[in-house]
């Protein structure tokens, strides 16, 4: 029999002694994760869970039309064409109930292709698709339109669906639709989308080589957002210019968000918030909830569960552990970070955040939900202050110059 030389001996020592060091470490890091994902199921069954943008609705109205007969919303959507073959679905009840998920903002969406056209009607019928969407599983999801509607879903173990007008052209420069979308339970509004509107610059104007059309709000979108103030509706600055982001700010005398954004310091996409804008959040009260899609965390088409947690870091260090959410953009992006691939992974954002000790169950809490209900319990106070104080319905008309030569489909009869 051959005898081993001395160092084969050596060499297979290291080997067992490195496979069993690398077999040691990564059970603690398992046990460790688990005892923190421990502390995350704890948090949220007492905190609820907010996302502040989801866009399965327009994906219904691209795959299905927006008939629901089919749509079999209560089953796992990776097993059930065409959804299981699209890099834009994330969504569907049995993964929200993983990630437990208490309480989802569902975007109601008409492309900027139909600004001047039929904007108001498209969004419209995604207000109705969210409501049918709803009715069609009462065991399982409520419309709520209250900060205490989100606390009362979260009690009955439901999710709380919430609708945001994502784009000032739907309102198609009427501030009698923008109160007709609240008292179809929209609540809140997204100031642009990737298109200027008549009253207001998107973030696009803030590209190299781009010029403003306005430079921010123009006096119609100042009553935009005071009307908003006064109704209750939640001003989004998601997708604005930075201009238009201060002239919001210095108009709203309530919280405004945004409700799928991250810090500009870390990425410089025009869709993100630069840091003199985070300090105003934190004067002004309000909240910046992170998104996930990877051209706004790490300005390629790769990132990883740690790039969104720098920016919630970020956030936090500028603004205030007080100022920051989460808005993944689930459903509306076709790029996901790794370890965030779809709705039930939210835990696992919250148990990395908890390696650090910086991070509190309290703070979790926060960034989980009660930095989100915050917000809106302050927007409600506003427009009860308001109302207390006498303030009517705005009925100003935008001036026809701002619109000339961008209306294509109006009465010119008479106009209030």
């Amino acid at each position: 029999m051959r005898r081993r030389k001395p160092t084969e001996g050596f060499i297979l020592c290291g080997i067992f002694f490195w496979t069993i060091t690398a077999h040691l470490i990564s059970t603690c890091f398992a046990t460790q994760l688990e005892e923190r994902m421990e502390i995350v199921r704890k948090v949220l069954k007492e905190v609820p869970l907010i996302d502040g943008h989801n866009d399965l609705p327009w994906n219904i109205r691209k795959f299905l039309k927006n008939q629901l007969r089919e749509f079999r919303f209560g089953e796992d959507l990776r097993d059930i064409t065409p959804w299981s073959t699209s890099a834009w679905s994330h969504t569907d009840l049995r993964r929200l109930k993983e990630g437990m998920v208490s309480a989802q903002f569902w975007s109601a969406y008409a492309p900027c292709s139909s600004q001047h056209l039929d904007a108001v009607q498209l969004t419209l019928e995604q207000i109705d698709l969210i409501r049918r969407l709803v009715n069609l599983y009462p065991q399982h999801m409520a419309l709520v339109t209250t900060a205490d509607g989100i606390e009362e879903s979260h009690r009955t173990g439901k999710l709380a669906s919430l609708i945001g007008i994502e784009g000032g052209h739907s309102i198609g420069t009427s501030l009698g639709v923008l109160r007709t979308f609240y008292q179809l339970g929209a609540r809140y509004l997204t100031l642009t989308h990737t298109c200027n509107t008549p009253w207001a610059d998107c973030c696009k104007v803030d590209e190299p080589g781009r010029v403003p059309h306005i430079g921010g709000l123009s006096h119609f979108g100042t009553l935009v957002v005071t009307e908003m103030n006064r109704l209750g509706m939640i001003v989004d600055l998601s997708h604005v210019s930075v201009p238009t982001m201060l002239d919001a700010l210095a108009t709203s005398k309530a919280p405004v968000i945004f409700s799928h954004s991250s810090a500009h310091a870390i990425c410089n996409s025009s869709r993100n918030v630069p840091d003199h804008v985070l300090k105003r959040i934190a004067v002004n009260g309000g909240l910046v909830m992170v998104a996930f899609y990877p051209h706004f965390v790490s300005c390629g088409e790769k990132a990883t569960l740690k790039d969104v947690v720098a920016h919630i870091n970020h956030i936090r260090d500028v603004a205030g552990v007080d100022h920051v959410g989460i808005g993944a953009g689930y459903d509306g992006v076709n790029l996901v970070p790794q370890g965030l691939e779809d709705v039930s992974r939210y835990p696992y954002l919250f148990a990395e955040l908890l390696e650090s000790e910086r991070w509190t169950e309290e703070d979790i809490a926060k960034l989980a939900g009660r930095n989100l209900i915050r917000v809106f319990r302050q927007v409600e106070q506003v427009r009860d202050q308001l109302e207390a104080q006498g303030m009517l319905p705005i009925d100003q008309s935008i001036p026809p110059e701002d619109i000339l030569g961008r209306s294509y489909c109006r009465y010119s009869g008479p106009r209030t």
